[in-house]
């Protein structure tokens, strides 16, 4: 047999704590996807910015935070 984790795969209850968490973080990825933009007309415009290259890493991390709010919800919640 498998895992418990393999075997209980829909946790509502930590999808349902996680919703309010998922929507800050949804916020925050707006924000991330913006900066995602400029950061990429400023490294187009001026090819040389190192600093631009942190800058879009953490903007793309911003990004994919809600669906990582809610996987680490629903992992930390029983079935």
């Amino acid at each position: 047999m498998g895992d418990r984790d393999e075997d209980c795969e829909c946790r509502p209850l930590g999808f349902l704590l996680g919703l309010p968490f998922a929507f800050l973080a949804l916020i925050l990825s707006i924000l991330g996807a913006v900066i995602w933009i400029l950061g990429s007309i400023v490294s187009c415009v001026c090819p040389c910015c190192c600093c631009c290259a942190g800058l879009l890493n953490l903007a793309v991390a911003l990004v994919k935070l809600p669906i990582k709010v809610l996987r680490w919800f629903t992992r930390k919640i029983p079935c």
